[in-house]
């Protein structure tokens, strides 16, 4: 047996939480520039050791937490959907469970030094499912409810379509450089800046002014919720069409700026 497997196995299956805290949150997990949400830091990593300790005694896997995660991002999406202020009330519930499983999953893995590319990958998976699906979904909802020749459920084709371009736009930073037999990016800020002058400025602004937030599931949830309460109050449905084109035409000034920052940036250098 290898350091790593005994190391492991040496670990005790009902930590205390502090025991958690020092072992599966250190500074580096809660200091990174891109991978860690504000809701995390702000308090879904105050609460994540308690269900980590839960689901440690339960005897479940790194990647099992994951997959509960990406449940989780599935029905989030499905409730999108559903036209009425109760099933925008259960998106944001449910993009809360998403979000305290993915630091869970993290947690569980770092505990029982688990962390593999496998991982990564389910973890990948379940932001996509979320972020693309809500985006999809909220289509559906401004369309009040599923009808295939609806302009309103093309431009959440097309919403869910920018997310998933404007994630893949980062994700493959990594892949270019693997390709190159460059080493992993740091993921830190400072990476992150544009190079050329202009491009720096408009980044700048774009931290000030963060609208390329908005396509995380928690701002999306927020923002859907907020259009729910609108359109119950009599804007019957205006609300949710509003905030759809809204979204569509942020997420495609994102999408160009998004690859304007990689390529002018030192992240494929």
């Amino acid at each position: 047996m290898n350091d790593r497997a005994t190391g492991a196995a040496q670990r005790s299956t009902n930590p205390s939480i502090g025991e958690l805290r020092l072992v599966t949150q250190p500074d580096s997990v809660r200091t990174r520039a891109g991978a860690e949400h504000w809701v995390a830091s702000a308090y879904l990593r105050d609460v994540s050791p308690y269900l980590t300790k839960v689901l440690l005694r339960a005897g479940l896997s790194a990647n099992g937490v994951t997959w509960l995660m990406i449940l989780s991002a599935g029905l989030a999406a499905v409730v999108t959907g559903w036209p009425g202020l109760l099933s925008a009330f259960l998106l944001v519930v449910l993009v809360q469970l998403q979000m305290l499983l993915d630091c869970s999953d993290g947690e569980v893995a770092r505990w029982r030094q688990t962390s593999s590319p496998q991982g990564v990958y389910l973890d990948r998976i379940g932001h996509y499912v979320a972020e693309c699906g809500i985006a999809v979904a909220l289509g559906v909802r401004a369309a009040g409810g599923f009808q295939p020749a609806s302009v309103w459920i093309s431009l959440g084709l097309l919403l869910g379509m920018l997310i998933a371009l404007n994630k893949v736009e980062n994700d493959l930073v990594h892949v270019a450089r693997a390709y190159a037999g460059m080493p992993q990016v740091r993921d830190v800020e400072d990476v992150r800046q544009p190079s050329q002058g202009l491009l720096r400025t408009l980044h700048r602004i774009a931290r000030l002014v963060p609208f390329h937030r908005l396509f995380h599931s928690v701002e999306l949830s927020l923002l859907i919720l907020a259009a729910a309460i609108v359109d119950a109050l009599g804007a019957d449905g205006l609300a949710a069409r509003g905030l759809l084109v809204a979204l569509v035409a942020a997420a495609a000034l994102t999408v160009v700026g998004h690859l304007a920052a990689v390529l002018t940036s030192s992240r494929l250098r």
